[in-house]
């Protein structure tokens, strides 16, 4: 597939944020001309990011600020996703929620009943204000046996200094000392959080492109739920990784600056 041929067949174009658009507070290169073009050319722009340490509406201000966000743009994230999970099959039920404060809050404001007695589901978010005392309740809350959901399953989370540790490391973590895997992982490549974004732009998923710098979110996530698929290496992933990886993108770019032709990108 060229990028014409891309570009042809795509209404509606999902960007992952950490390692495609940017890393930590930096700008990828070429990443606001980019969604300028596709803007232009008539595109939806949604950004989809499985990172639950903020709100959509915390995202939608940095992205604004960086010069990324228009009107008309969305912003959807695995926590948003897991909220709509719960009210469709947990609504009234009591959530254990480890997740920063904000994001506990779009939980509870959404209508998400968040308590620590006697809760019927946890939920691991990705908590950057993570204590021992969260860790040893979860842990005893896995041990009794209550539903638990994760919001994705990245291992680390890039930034401008170097990868730290994600929602994936710390499935680890209690899986070794409870035992458990997640009952259900709601994020990419899970299909949960297609059916969310599908069901809100009104698209087919053939009518959708994911891009973004993870295999095995991203990539995995646009193959399962057979939508188009670009891999840019300013992230997380590299030509080696993917040499190794079974899914395969319909593209491979240095960065998402090359999303624009090369006679555009050349003007």
């Amino acid at each position: 597939m060229t990028i014409s041929e891309l570009h042809d067949k795509t209404k509606a174009y999902l960007f992952d944020l950490d390692g495609t658009l940017y890393l930590g507070e930096r700008l990828i290169e070429g990443a606001p001309e980019a969604l300028a073009f596709l803007r232009g050319a008539g595109k939806r722009i949604v950004f989809l990011t499985n990172n639950s340490s903020k709100t959509a509406l915390r995202y939608e201000e940095k992205l604004r600020n960086m010069g990324l966000f228009e009107d008309g743009d969305l912003v959807y994230t695995s926590a948003t996703a897991t909220v709509h999970y719960l009210l469709r099959h947990f609504r009234g039920k009591q959530i254990y929620l480890v997740a920063t404060e904000e994001v506990k809050e779009e939980f509870i404001s959404a209508g998400v009943h968040v308590g620590e007695e006697d809760p019927d589901v946890a939920v691991l978010a990705y908590d950057t204000e993570l204590t021992f005392a969260k860790i040893e309740k979860l842990d005893a809350l896995l041990r009794r046996g209550i539903v638990y959901l994760a919001t994705h399953p990245d291992d680390v989370c890039p930034t401008e200094t170097g990868f730290k540790p994600d929602v994936g490391s710390f499935l680890k973590l209690f899986e070794r000392s409870a035992g458990r895997l997640p009952d259900r992982v709601i994020g990419k490549p899970f299909p949960d959080m297609a059916k969310g974004v599908l069901s809100h732009l009104n698209l087919r998923s053939d009518e959708v492109c994911m891009v973004g710098d993870r295999l095995y979110t991203d990539i995995r996530f646009a193959n399962r739920n057979k939508m188009s698929s670009v891999l840019v290496l300013s992230g997380e992933s590299n030509l080696l990784s993917l040499s190794k990886f079974p899914d395969k993108p319909d593209l491979v770019l240095p960065s998402v600056k090359s999303l624009i032709p090369p006679a555009k990108n050349s003007g």
